[in-house]
């Protein structure tokens, strides 16, 4: 089983910046999917950004260009640096991760943190 535990979340000002971290507690083989997901009161939870093997990654639509997901594989852990921070991006963000190199559908990803809150305003 891995634990993943997400850090860096916090209060900023819209424009601001923030990085957030997920550390896993062991080695995840480097080729597996990981993402982010965020989560706002009331809403559905939202696929944020994808990294793939071979660092091939993907974001959803309204954070391109703003958020950057990366991923230290000798640290274990994985990354999303988040600029031009709006008010819409707050909400709780969650790293997951899987033991597949494809991961179209949430429910590809076994392993969830336990969220870190970011607030903007």
């Amino acid at each position: 089983h891995v634990q993943l535990v997400e850090s860096g979340g916090g209060s900023v000002q819209a424009g601001g910046s923030l990085r957030l971290s997920c550390t896993a507690s062991r080695y995840i083989n480097s080729g597996y999917c990981m993402g982010w997901f965020r989560q706002a009161p009331g809403e559905e939870r939202e696929r944020v950004a994808t990294i793939l093997r071979y660092g091939i990654t993907s974001y959803t639509g309204s954070v391109k260009g703003r958020f950057t997901i990366s991923k230290d594989n000798v640290k274990n852990t994985l990354y999303l640096q988040m600029n031009s921070l709006a008010p819409e991006d707050t909400g709780m963000y969650y790293c997951a991760g899987s033991v597949v190199f494809s991961c179209p559908t949430s429910s590809d990803f076994r392993y969830w943190g336990q969220g870190t809150q970011v607030t903007v305003s």
